[in-house]
């Protein structure tokens, strides 16, 4: 019998005080199944492109079939995920004819690199040919790729919270695979944006706090809607994006780089939120104030932050400047002068 203190470290139970999981050591796994099923119709259903041609757009998400699960054994986790998708676009020309037609992508599996997904997209038999189907099969069917993209990164950082638990000096090392060598979008916002699930370690972190300011060729009302509404956060970071514009209510966007809460909304002068960088220690948000003065023919814009790591803080202000103040002006033609 092993003297105290020398047994196989596997089953030092004092490792965790709730002794659960020792080590990360034993095999659990999470059934993703629903929640990947609600994610991947939120990422498909809006989806839109256009040209001089027209427009088109994902109207429905008619087939969502399969499953997916993570597994946890000794640190490391094991993604499964297998699906079966259809959806129906229409499309309006520039004379405003209508056009409907079929989306089927049967194989977004672990099993297959994001570049080799089959993406089918076809008009309707009883429909006439219009060149709206070219552009679905090329512009659309590369948004559709790029949201499926980020589903996948999106399961492997929000769906494996709580996954890996720290051990008794407080870190969890976190690997991921899967059963494939399916590659991760490259964050929109740096390339050392890590997408491992970071754990809250109890450590009290130093931050910092700061302001901006940048004038927008728009109304209060415009510039404030930009904030809320979901197709235009998507237009102006030209990815998808989930947000719920009310009090309380949560956005992701930037593939899942970027996500929070909104805790206060003034119509048209205020916006306040939780908002963090996907990679920040686990559940430490900063908090930052939006506020709107009009100032005749231009917004002026106040962004209060508070609570940044000091770490971040350069990295803060240049994600805002470029994909928040810069990305707005270019998307809906805001421009006025960076200073």
């Amino acid at each position: 019998m092993a003297k105290w203190g020398e047994g196989d470290p596997r089953w030092i139970v004092e490792e965790r005080a709730d002794a659960t999981n020792v080590n990360n050591w034993h095999w659990t796994e999470r059934d993703a199944t629903n929640w990947s099923s609600d994610k991947l119709k939120s990422l498909i259903l809006g989806i839109s492109v256009e040209n001089d041609e027209g427009s088109c757009e994902v109207t429905e998400v008619s087939k969502v079939e399969g499953e997916a699960s993570i597994n946890n054994r000794k640190g490391k986790l094991i993604f499964f995920y297998e699906w079966n998708l259809k959806a129906t676009w229409t499309g309006t020309s520039k004379a405003g004819i209508k056009y409907k037609g079929s989306i089927e992508v049967p194989n977004l599996s672990d099993e297959n690199d994001m570049e080799d997904l089959d993406i089918s997209v076809s008009l309707n038999k009883d429909e006439p040919e219009t060149p709206l189907t070219t552009l679905m099969r090329t512009k659309g069917a590369e948004k559709i790729r790029e949201a499926l993209g980020s589903y996948v990164g999106f399961l492997k950082t929000e769906f494996t919270q709580g996954m890996i638990l720290p051990t008794a000096n407080g870190v969890a090392k976190l690997q991921s695979t899967s059963q494939s060598k399916a590659k991760q979008d490259k964050s929109h916002i740096s390339s050392s944006s890590s997408t491992s699930v970071p754990v809250n370690t109890g450590v009290k972190i130093p931050t910092c706090k700061f302001s901006m300011r940048e004038k927008f060729l728009t109304s209060p009302a415009d510039l404030y809607r930009v904030f809320l509404n979901q197709e235009m956060v998507q237009a102006f970071t030209h990815a998808p994006a989930t947000v719920d514009g009310e009090r309380g209510g949560k956005f992701r966007l930037l593939d899942g780089n970027v996500f929070g809460e909104f805790t206060e909304l003034i119509p048209d002068e205020k916006i306040v939120m939780k908002w963090r960088y996907n990679n920040w220690p686990c559940e430490h948000y900063s908090t930052i104030a939006l506020t709107f003065f009009d100032r005749s023919s231009e917004t002026e814009l106040k962004v209060e932050c508070r609570g940044v790591p000091d770490n971040e803080e350069e990295r803060t202000k240049e994600g805002w400047k470029r994909y928040y103040f810069e990305a707005i002006k270019q998307t809906f033609g805001y421009g006025a002068r960076l200073y």
